[in-house]
């Protein structure tokens, strides 16, 4: 009888029993194989800047301008960040026994100003394991809500379950400003979705072993923990920090006395108070000193002009009118936008003050007759002039679009 040539089992002790040129072999060992292959393979998968096709800062920027417009003093930050992380995951011992220290990130900037679309077209172009997540929905250990350990686990899930991909890894924590603790002063009773949460971040920001549940939360608490090392692992940060215009304001009209003061004043650009943010202006607003010394590099990102508008509604690669061009080509149907029509969303957007986000309103709100009625139409071609945009908003009412 025909038997396995590797583990002698015989043919009716096994599933599946394939024939070779001068023996067989079990599909028992065939998985035992594949799975030895695959834990060599994860040894030699060490990172280096000689193996791995890494981009310089300049190229890292010159990407990112292809789907961000504006905002060059953030796409700088973020470029040199992401190169000297990969020049620390590259990093050799050394005669000297200089070690390079990761910086982590904190950008500020209005909502709608491109601080998330930053994060997600950072993660297409990178060869480290990288994920979002909402730093809204974590509590303190023990509360309803997602403990500080699921962060990892989303990396984790990234890197499938991939440990030493993990610890070289990047986080961006998106609305980090809404952790900020409630009053100027440590809380006193417990602050679990604020002050609790920056305090459950230290460790994870500064690098420690941490146990991270592969599953997440406490909804499994007989899962066998995953020790991570969070030491190479980079966090960025971004938030809104609605009003914090308001501390700058009081700190740089403070800081300003003697007979210069007034010309210090005058120097002061005051439709951008965000560029002269510092990290006592965070404290103000609520983060506590430790996760501010943890967040070394500080980064605003600029309001957006009209011009800056105008050019996010066309130039991007997943330009907003791209996309609705992309829709209806899908049906064969010809779009395009009239020059006044597209000034005219740009004018709402600016009404509205809602950002790059804001332009996505108006243009649904607009498009949606259009997009209902034209699939069923034998129209090859639909052009949105300005008249018909004007027509649609006032119908949709614009005070539904102040309200979203």
């Amino acid at each position: 009888m025909d038997k396995c040539s590797f583990c002698g089992r015989q043919k009716d002790d096994v599933n599946l029993l394939i024939a070779g040129v001068s023996g067989h072999i079990c599909d028992l060992c065939i998985e035992q194989a594949h799975s030895i292959i695959q834990e060599e393979m994860k040894q030699d998968t060490g990172f280096s800047l000689e193996t791995e096709k890494v981009r310089k800062p300049k190229e890292i920027k010159e990407l990112l301008g292809q789907y961000v417009i504006g905002q060059d003093i953030a796409k700088k930050v973020l470029s040199v960040a992401v190169y000297n992380h990969y020049k620390r995951l590259g990093q050799k011992e050394s005669k000297d026994d200089v070690e390079i220290e990761k910086s982590n990130i904190i950008l500020v900037g209005a909502t709608g100003t491109g601080k998330t679309l930053l994060a997600k077209t950072i993660a297409r172009m990178l060869q480290v394991p990288f994920t979002i997540v909402d730093a809204t929905v974590l509590t303190e250990a023990g509360y309803v809500g997602e403990d500080i350990e699921s962060l990892l686990t989303r990396l984790l899930q990234a890197a499938d379950y991939d440990v030493k991909a993990a610890e070289r890894g990047i986080v961006f924590i998106d609305e980090i400003d809404k952790i900020a603790r409630k009053g100027d002063n440590p809380s006193i009773t417990r602050d679990v979705s604020g002050e609790g949460v920056q305090q459950g971040l230290l460790k994870l920001l500064e690098g420690s072993i941490v146990n991270v549940p592969p599953q997440g939360g406490r909804k499994h608490p007989e899962q066998k923990m995953i020790p991570v090392d969070t030491k190479n692992i980079l966090f960025i940060c971004g938030g809104a920090f609605d009003g914090i215009e308001k501390k700058i304001s009081n700190r740089l009209n403070t800081q300003v006395i003697g007979y210069g003061a007034q010309s210090a004043v005058d120097h002061i650009d005051r439709t951008n108070l965000l560029q002269y943010i510092a990290p006592q202006d965070l404290k103000s607003y609520g983060l506590i000193p430790e996760i501010i010394g943890r967040l070394p590099v500080l980064s605003h990102l600029d309001p957006l002009d009209r011009e800056t508008l105008r050019n996010i509604l066309t130039e991007p690669k997943n330009s907003i009118i791209k996309q609705y061009i992309k829709l209806f080509d899908m049906d064969n149907i010809e779009l395009s936008f009239n020059t006044e029509a597209l000034e005219y969303i740009v004018d709402k957007a600016i009404e509205f003050e809602l950002g790059a986000r804001g332009l996505r309103s108006i243009c649904e709100a607009i498009m949606i007759d259009v997009m209902f009625e034209t699939p069923s139409n034998s129209d090859t071609k639909q052009t949105i002039t300005k008249e018909f945009a004007i027509s649609q908003i006032e119908k949709m009412g614009s005070n539904r679009l102040k309200a979203s």
